[in-house]
C-alpha cells in the first residue's frame, strides 16, 4: 500500500465546527493531531473543515469547480471524509452534511464513505437491518421517534414486547452519549418525554447483562486489522472513559472473523469499525462506524502508540490506494477513447 504514482495530496474531513474550546482541545489531543502527523508522514496535507467551508461553482455543470475555504481542489488531488455527525449541537449542520456529501460525489470526488451509506450508517436500526444476515446476530432493536404526537402513546405498539431492563440510546449519536437503562414502561415514557424536547429518535435494546464487553474491530481493506476491547468500569453498565472503562488492544477472536468478512462484503469500503458485544455467552453485532475514531488506549506504552500509528497509517494508505485505482482507471479509459 505505497503507490508513489498517486496524485492524492489532501485528506479533508468535513466536520461541523460546533465544539467548545475544551472539547475541541480534547479531541485534538485524542486523535486529530495524530491524524495530521500521520498524514504528513505520507506527504498528505490534512484539513478539518466545516460543511460551509466547501463551495461549488457548477455554472458549467459538466466541469464543476470545488473550493475549500476559497482554495480550489479537484477529485484528482483531494479525498473528502464525509460521515455524518449529528450530536445535538451539530444538528443544525445535518441537512447540509447529507446534501453536500451527495454533491461532492456527483462532482466526481472519491468518498471513502459513500453518500448512499450516510443515512444507513447514521441510524442504529438502519445499520442493523442492512446487516441483518450477519453470521453473528444483530442486537434486537425497537426504534421510536419522540415527536410532537407522543402524548397519544402510539409508540406502545412497538415497545409492548421489550424485555426488561432495556438499554435506551439515541439512534444517531456517538461517543456513548445519551445511554440509559429502562426498567419498565414508565421509564420508557419518561425517557421519550425528555427526548421529545429535541425530536430525538431513540432505540431500545435488551440489556445483555452486567459485565457485557465491547469488541471494536478496525477493518482495513476488508480485513480485521486491529481489535480493541472496551470493558465497563466498576459499577458501570456500559464502557465509557468517564465511568472508568478500560480499553486495550487484543487479538481478534476467531468467532468474529466470519462476521467481519460478511460486513466487508456488504460494505466494500477501505476502512470502517465493526462493534460487537459479548455477554459472556455469545457475540452480538452492535453497530458499524465508517469513521470510527482511532485513539491510543495507552499513550504511555511505546508499543501501543506504534500500533495505533500503524493502524492510522494503513487506514490512510487504503484511502490513497482506492483513490489511485479509481483515477488510474479513469485515465486508462480516457486514453483508450482518444
Amino acid at each position: 500500500m505505497t503507490d508513489s504514482t498517486s496524485t492524492l495530496r489532501r485528506l479533508c474531513w468535513v466536520f461541523p465546527d460546533r465544539e467548545s474550546t475544551r472539547t475541541n482541545a480534547k479531541w485534538k489531543a485524542s486523535f486529530w493531531d495524530t491524524y495530521a502527523e500521520i498524514a504528513k508522514e505520507l506527504d498528505l496535507s490534512f484539513d478539518r473543515v466545516a460543511p460551509e467551508a466547501v463551495t461549488v461553482d457548477a455554472l458549467d455543470v459538466r466541469n464543476p469547480k470545488t473550493y475549500v475555504d476559497g482554495v480550489p481542489v479537484t477529485p484528482q488531488d483531494t479525498v473528502f471524509i464525509t460521515s455524518p455527525y449529528t450530536l445535538p449541537y451539530q444538528s443544525v449542520d445535518a441537512f447540509n452534511q447529507f446534501t453536500l456529501y451527495s454533491v461532492l460525489e456527483q462532482a466526481g470526488f472519491y468518498l471513502p464513505h459513500p453518500s448512499m451509506f450516510a443515512p444507513i450508517g447514521n441510524d442504529k436500526l438502519a445499520t442493523l437491518l442492512f446487516f441483518k444476515d450477519c453470521p453473528l446476530p444483530p442486537v434486537p432493536t425497537v426504534r421510536v421517534t419522540a415527536g410532537r404526537d407522543l402524548l397519544f402513546d402510539e409508540y406502545m405498539a412497538a415497545t409492548a414486547h421489550l424485555p426488561w431492563p432495556a438499554f435506551v440510546k439515541p439512534a444517531g449519536w456517538m461517543a456513548a452519549r445519551g445511554i440509559n437503562l429502562a426498567h419498565d414502561s414508565h421509564d420508557v415514557r419518561g425517557l421519550l418525554s425528555l427526548a421529545q424536547g429535541g425530536d430525538t429518535t431513540l432505540v431500545f435494546q435488551p440489556y445483555l447483562g452486567k459485565g457485557t464487553i465491547d469488541f471494536r474491530v478496525y477493518v482495513v481493506d476488508g480485513r480485521a486489522h486491529t481489535t480493541m476491547v472496551r470493558e465497563p468500569g466498576e459499577g458501570a453498565i456500559f464502557p465509557q472513559v468517564t465511568t472508568g472503562a478500560k480499553a486495550y488492544f487484543t487479538q481478534t477472536p476467531a468467532e468474529l472473523l466470519p462476521a467481519v468478512e460478511y460486513c466487508a462484503e456488504k460494505l466494500p469500503i477501505p476502512y470502517f469499525c465493526a462493534d460487537f458485544l459479548y455477554d459472556g455467552k455469545q457475540f452480538w453485532l452492535s453497530e458499524i462506524e465508517p469513521d470510527g475514531m482511532i485513539f491510543c488506549p495507552d499513550p504511555g506504552d511505546p508499543a501501543i502508540v506504534e500500533a495505533t500509528h500503524t493502524l492510522i497509517r494503513d487506514r490512510f494508505l487504503a484511502y490513497r490506494d482506492r483513490h489511485s485505482a479509481l483515477f488510474a482507471g479513469s485515465a486508462v479509459s480516457e486514453e483508450a477513447s482518444s
